[in-house]
Formats: structure tokens, C-alpha cells, sequence
């Protein structure tokens, strides 16, 4: 049974009047909120693309995106996107503290900081005064691969335990905080070690009631990614630990959402009680493929996943791969398609509803998934 912890709220987003930026809260008993990162170089050329692509990223059910502002130019060209669209954008700043100033100028909806490289504690004081004027929350993100150096070097000279330098990184930046009043913050711990990382977050927890980010950093490609984070986030959500969650993946921005969304989804089935990992969303479920296939499910999957997911609906959507798996084994789907020799079957509820050509699928399939 998932256990409440009780974080404080943390509002992101809404934070300029003029702008039609959402507003997302982090922590208490909100839903528990999926998050990416830009994964490209940001340019003035392309602002237009890249808002078009926020766009997708929000269907899908990305509900903050963050993206690394290296140079004080690109905090400039940061600046114009945040104008452009309503989902709430966050700088990630490293070593230059006066980028975070800058970026503030504009509607940013969040800063993330790293204690390991942002410098001196005067240089932290003048950010956290500009974002307490501004009404703009931080997210201190401790990495392990960046720790300040006395703590890099004890843990190099086996003096200290990762999960412990990580936590002491932490502590160290939120006394700063709080010695200036400023508790408008979140707390990120992470680290490629599963248990460190997880050992980490458990300390912490119990210390602060600071909402926690949560993920496993450089996972890998995807299929290690993806169970690496979720051997991580799973057991965090499990003990009640996480306010919004990144699958970092090699891979796409899209794979990224879509897999938080389904460690949720997994979390949910673990606690169905739990109030804060609820949501909707559909459900896709799908046959690995064999010898017996009539359908090729890899194929129609990758041109229908994120239609999929994009649909804000509680359904079940199956994709199988021949007549043993599909209308029988899939009968609770409420939409679902297969094959049966040269023919294509679409069910619901384990009936089908139309037998059709291989050619035909897509069109009459979404012909029936526009009706649900």
C-alpha cells in the first residue's frame, strides 16, 4: 500500500497574466506529472517548429518541458518560445548564474539549478531574489556526475556512500534557500545507479517537504531506459516518494512521455486507491508477434501510437496478431484489431464488428476509433 507522503504544493506555469501559460501544481495531492526535455540545440529559425512540436508533446500528456539554455543568446531565443505557448517551459542552467537571470526576464515557468556548478552562494542569493520578485520555483537538481567537488572527491576516495554525497549536495542547497526565505523550490537526486538513486530520494524525503522530480539520469537507449527508470520510479511512487517524474531515454522526446505515462499506469494497478497516480488515457495492449501472426502489430503500432495515447479517454485499444490473441484473449478492449488469414478482423468487446482487407485497416480503424 503506497503510503502519503506529504509534500508541500508547488505552483509552475500562471505565474505572468499576460501570457496564456497553463498552470500545473506540483506535489500534495496532485496527479503525479510527466515531463520531458528538449533534445535538440534551440534556434531562432526553427521557433515555429518547435512550438508546433510542444503541441504534440502536450496531446500526449507532457505536462511540463525543460530545455538546456547554455549561452545567454539562446536564453534570448528561450525567452521568445516562452512567449509563444501555453505549456509551462523550464531553463536548465549550469555554471553561468546570470543566464537564470536573464531567462527570468521572460515568462519561464521554472528554473532548475545544478549546487554542484552554479557557483558561489552570492551567486545563488541573486537568482533566488529574482525568482521570489518573479514568483518563479527552482528545482534544485543534483546529479551525480556534477557534485561539488570536496563531495566528488569523497566519494572517489570511498569516504562517503553515493546515495549519502547526493543527499549532503542537497541539504547544503536548500539551507542556502531557506537561509534567504526561499521555499518556492523542488528537489531532484539522481543518478545511473538504481539503488543509489533510489537510496538517495528515501533519505531526502524524510528531511524536507519539498515536492521530489524523480528519474534515473543517462538510462540508455531505450529498452534498457525504460527498465531502469521503471525498477527506479516504480519503487519510489510504491513508498510514496515522486510529485513529477522524467524517463530520461536515448530515444525520442515522445518515447520519453509515453513511457512515464505507463510506469504510472503500472503504479496504478500496484495501488488503484491512490488518488494521485490516477488519470486518463488509453490503454494499448498488443501481442508480441509469432509464428501464427496475420497481423503485423510492430507496423501498425508505430503509425497509430501516439494517436493512441494523444486520445483523452479511459479505453483499452488492442493490437493482435492473429485469431488465438485477438477478439478471445482481448475480449475486454473496447476497440481492437487482428488478423484472420488474408482478412483483417476490428472487435470490441469481443465481437467482431467488420472483417476487412489488410489495405483497409487504418482507414476503418479509425473510422471505429473516432466513434469511441
Amino acid at each position: 500500500m503506497i503510503q502519503k507522503r506529504l509534500s508541500r504544493v508547488v505552483k509552475i506555469g500562471g505565474n505572468r497574466s499576460s501570457y496564456k501559460i497553463k498552470t500545473v501544481n506540483i506535489g500534495g495531492d496532485q496527479p503525479v506529472a510527466v515531463q520531458t526535455m528538449w533534445k535538440d540545440h534551440l534556434t531562432a529559425l526553427a521557433l515555429d517548429d518547435i512550438a508546433a512540436k510542444i503541441e504534440t508533446l502536450d496531446a500526449l500528456g507532457c505536462k511540463l518541458l525543460r530545455f538546456a539554455v547554455p549561452d545567454i543568446q539562446t536564453a534570448e531565443v528561450f525567452g521568445t518560445l516562452c512567449e509563444m505557448t501555453s505549456m509551462p517551459l523550464v531553463a536548465d542552467i549550469h555554471f553561468d548564474y546570470k543566464i537564470a537571470l536573464r531567462c527570468m526576464d521572460f515568462p519561464v515557468s521554472k528554473i532548475r539549478v545544478n549546487p554542484g556548478n552554479i557557483g558561489s552562494e552570492e551567486k545563488t542569493r541573486a537568482v533566488l531574489e529574482k525568482a521570489a520578485r518573479g514568483n518563479i520555483p527552482i528545482r534544485i537538481g543534483v546529479n551525480s556526475g556534477s557534485l561539488p567537488r570536496d563531495l566528488e572527491e569523497r566519494v572517489s576516495g570511498n569516504k562517503i556512500e553515493p546515495a549519502l554525497a547526493l543527499v549532503e549536495a542537497a541539504r547544503r542547497e536548500i539551507a542556502i534557500f531557506e537561509k534567504y526565505d526561499f521555499n518556492n523550490f523542488l528537489i531532484s537526486m539522481k543518478t545511473a545507479l538504481i539503488a543509489d538513486n533510489i537510496e538517495a530520494n528515501r533519505l531526502l524525503s524524510r528531511m524536507t517537504d519539498a515536492p521530489f522530480h524523480i528519474g534515473v539520469t543517462e538510462a540508455g537507449p531505450i529498452a534498457a531506459g525504460v527498465a531502469r527508470n521503471t525498477a527506479a520510479v516504480l519503487t519510489l511512487l510504491n513508498e510514496g516518494i515522486g510529485d513529477t517524474i522524467r524517463v530520461s531515454l536515448s530515444d525520442s522526446m515522445e518515447n520519453e512521455v509515453i513511457a512515464a505515462r505507463e510506469i504510472l499506469a503500472a503504479a496504478r494497478q500496484l495501488s488503484p486507491l491512490n488518488e494521485r497516480l490516477k488519470g486518463n488515457g488509453v490503454n494499448i495492449i498488443s501481442c508480441p508477434r509469432c509464428g501464427r501472426y496475420g497481423f503485423d502489430t510492430r507496423g501498425f503500432l508505430d503509425r497509430w501510437k501516439e494517436k493512441l495515447y494523444a486520445k483523452d479517454a479511459n479505453l483499452t485499444v488492442a493490437v493482435m496478431g492473429c485469431e488465438v490473441n485477438g477478439p478471445v484473449e482481448a475480449k475486454h478492449a473496447s476497440l481492437g484489431i487482428t488478423g484472420a488469414g488474408d482478412k483483417v478482423l476490428i472487435f470490441k468487446h469481443g465481437k467482431i464488428i467488420k472483417t476487412i482487407t489488410s489495405d483497409q485497416s487504418d482507414e476503418i480503424f479509425n473510422e471505429e476509433f473516432l466513434k469511441l
